[in-house]
């Protein structure tokens, strides 16, 4: 495949967390193609100097680069690359080591300059063979430049991705200070303003204000209306009037007023202060959210955003940052308004948790709660699952009752594994009891199953013809319907965070192999992407069956792999993979035939993966579930109302919220009925057992890998036809 071929890799621009990762996987898989793979040292700075800057990489020479922040092989700004002559002495450099592919990672910047160097690749070749600087021959070799450029940026400020490198990594580190300040500010009846980066583009602010249920959120792509003082002002109050101890004020450093002002926090302070004579404190993160060597990283990137920015389409701005920044700036807009409507819709809707905890359940239910009284509803709370429906464990929610529950983890509604089959009766008469018209159900696969036995019980009980919702939470990630459940991503991070440690335990001692044991049930989620994120040697699956030879064959791999700078090694076992195969039994194997090569340690890390405060995607995922959830129930309702009563048998009236190719979309429970391993307890189509592939790649397997699936880019295609006319 790329036999005879030659890659560079660079990184250019302002450093991002997750550039490492990226800069390992593109020399790890080009050695695979059988290509030969340099680094450029100092980005287009390295380009152009040549020399040592341009190194030949090795499979060794990425290793354990994963879990480090910003960019090992140097980022630098270079004014000589912008000249003609710089770009020439660049192109001289990449001929003669006969590379022809260029991988760059980085900013719009750096991405825009390799564009320009590819248009021009063929008059700086003629060039350099009229100076006398190359043959002819090697023009020839080298008469076309690939280019593929991958978006390393943490404010997330590109059009075409709905994702830059370092975004996510950039909200965590956002979300961690959010919470050390939330706390202090509890204590002392604070206001805090949070000044976060993002010059051009609000995405960061946007995602934090929404991750913690900040009160207010300035963003440069959507100013604030004429008298946002006053409107401002009137919100702290009224919070505070609630019963709030709290106030937090996001805003971006590039946000401004309608006329094109800037809004600073100071500016923000003296009004809160003046004003509401609020004790306020000011918080600016500047480059702790890049994680790296401070870098000015203030470019605009997306010339259609600025440019709808400038001339005051507010709205398009938004629209062009895409479908997710979009559902997010509105989620959040309903969100944040606590004026409920002053006529009642005398509907009754209930939430309850089901299943094992997990990180993000809390999130939802807030915004669940709050779109519901938005809409006028009486929200209800169901205490332990189906266990409290059924025994009358049924109480009124506020507002202000779910205030501070995104950033909390585990349930705090209280959640149970018991299905409602056997105890059908004492719901039903609790479903009439408490006049519930509609029920949201968050939980994981348990979830799913009671909510098809309430759907198959409507024969019986005409009670439980109601519209309801199922909103997958679980860390296994094992929902049918959905790509992701909320939850999954906390775990995810948390296993990885873990065999990073479990890994540099073993940089000092040499030859060790450690096996650890992660949950999912019978999914192989957990292990797969966590194998991923953390470079293990191996994950052991359900899904993908392994017999002893196998592990004889992964075994001989490390016991060759200690041959190598690269003394040590990862395997990761899905807790349900293999019934005989237990991790005790893959820990002996090991031990035995790795005896005198290297020594094991094992380790099985239980429930801390249920555990923890929810990630960033977490927060945001289950708000917007949580959200969309009801508003779908309220449209529901309006159509099963008849005669005075609800009534909903249809199929269509009870589904699964899931996330699809990135769409928010609701499927019948039946419907899914028949892509449902019922007995393993998991979907029998999952996405992310194509991309295991990689997995085996990047540790070193010669096997096969399917580069055949292609996506769209969604909202650029979208800009050029709706914003075009």
């Amino acid at each position: 495949m790329g036999v005879g071929r030659s890659i560079a890799v660079l990184t250019s621009g302002g450093d991002a967390q997750g550039m490492n990762a990226a800069v390992r996987a593109t020399v790890r898989v080009g050695l695979y193609t059988g290509a030969k793979v340099y680094f450029v040292h100092e980005g287009y700075q390295g380009l152009v100097d040549g020399g040592e800057n341009i190194r030949l990489a090795t499979w060794e020479s990425v290793s354990m680069m994963l879990q480090l922040g910003g960019t090992v092989i140097g980022s630098a700004r270079c004014k000589d690359f912008r000249a003609r002559e710089g770009r020439m002495k660049a192109a001289c450099n990449l001929v003669k080591l006969g590379i022809t592919n260029l991988c760059v990672i980085g900013g719009d910047g750096s991405l825009t300059g390799a564009n320009a160097f590819r248009t021009e690749w063929s008059g700086l070749l003629a060039d350099l063979v009229r100076a006398g600087n190359i043959t002819e021959e090697e023009a020839k070799k080298s008469s076309h430049l690939n280019i593929v450029g991958m978006v390393g940026s943490i404010d997330n400020d590109f059009c075409g991705t709905d994702m830059t490198i370092g975004t996510d990594s950039a909200l965590h580190r956002i979300i961690e200070v959010v919470d050390a300040i939330t706390t202090t500010a509890q204590s002392h009846q604070r206001t805090f303003i949070l000044e976060v980066m993002g010059r051009h583009c609000g995405y960061l602010a946007l995602v934090t204000a929404q991750a913690c249920g900040a009160d207010w959120v300035f963003i440069p792509e959507m100013p604030p209306d004429e008298g946002w003082e006053d409107h401002l002002c009137r919100r702290l109050t009224n919070q505070r009037a609630r019963g709030s101890r709290l106030n937090v004020i996001i805003v971006a450093e590039g946000a401004m007023s309608r006329d094109g002002k800037l809004i600073t926090s100071d500016q923000i302070k003296k009004l809160v202060t003046d004003r509401l004579g609020f004790d306020t404190r000011t918080t600016v993160l500047g480059h702790v959210q890049r994680g790296g060597t401070p870098s000015a990283f203030d470019r605009i990137l997306t010339k259609d955003v600025t440019v709808a920015m400038a001339e005051g389409r507010f709205e398009d701005a938004i629209k062009l940052r895409g479908k997710s920044f979009e559902n997010n700036w509105n989620t959040y807009k309903l969100l944040a308004h606590i004026n409920p409507p002053d006529v009642k819709s005398n509907i009754n809707v209930a939430i309850m948790n089901i299943g094992a905890p997990c990180a993000g359940m809390n999130a939802a239910v807030r915004s669940a709660v709050r779109m519901g009284i938005i809409q006028g509803h009486t929200m209800l709370a169901v205490h332990d699952g189906f266990d409290g429906l059924a025994q009358g464990q049924v109480e009124p929610i506020t507002w202000t009752s779910v205030s501070g529950w995104t950033g909390k983890g585990g349930s705090m509604l209280g959640t149970k594994r018991t299905l409602p089959a056997k105890i059908l009766e004492e719901i039903s008469q609790n479903i009439a009891k408490f006049n519930i018209h509609a029920l949201v159900i968050i939980g994981g696969f348990e979830a799913y199953v009671g909510g098809l036995e309430l759907v198959q019980a409507r024969e019986k009980y005409e009670e439980m013809c109601i519209p309801m919702v199922v909103i997958p939470a679980t860390v296994s990630n094992n929902v049918p319907g959905s790509d992701f459940s909320v939850g999954a991503d906390t775990a995810l991070n948390t296993i990885t965070s873990t065999c990073d440690r479990i890994k540099q335990s073993a940089a000092g001692t040499k030859r060790r192999v450690f096996i650890v044991e992660t949950m999912g049930g019978y999914c192989g989620y957990l292990a797969t992407m966590a194998g991923l994120a953390a470079g293990a040697d191996a994950a052991y699956i359900y899904e993908e069956k392994f017999n002893i030879k196998d592990l004889e064959v992964n075994v001989g791999h490390l016991v060759e792999k200690m041959k190598t700078t690269v003394k040590r090694g990862l395997i990761l076992r899905n807790e349900n993979s293999n019934a005989n195969y237990t991790t005790d039994f893959i820990f002996n194997l090991y031990s035995e035939e790795g005896k005198g090569t290297f020594d094991c340690r094992k380790n099985v890390l239980g429930h801390m993966q249920q555990g923890g405060t929810p990630t960033p995607f977490d927060r945001n995922f289950g708000t917007k579930m949580g959200a969309k959830s009801v508003l779908w129930l309220t449209e529901k309702l309006k159509e099963c109302y008849r005669h005075g009563r609800i009534f909903a048998n249809t199929p269509d009236s009870a589904c699964v919220l899931g996330m699809r190719k990135r769409a928010l979309t609701f499927q019948p429970l039946a419907d899914l009925k028949g892509d449902t391993d019922f007995d393993h307890r998991i979907p029998k189509t999952q996405w992310w057992l194509k991309i295991r592939p990689i997995m085996k790649i990047l540790a070193k397997y010669d096997i096969k890998l399917d580069t055949s699936e292609h996506a769209d880019i969604e909202h650029v295609i979208k800009k050029m036809t709706a914003l075009g006319k």
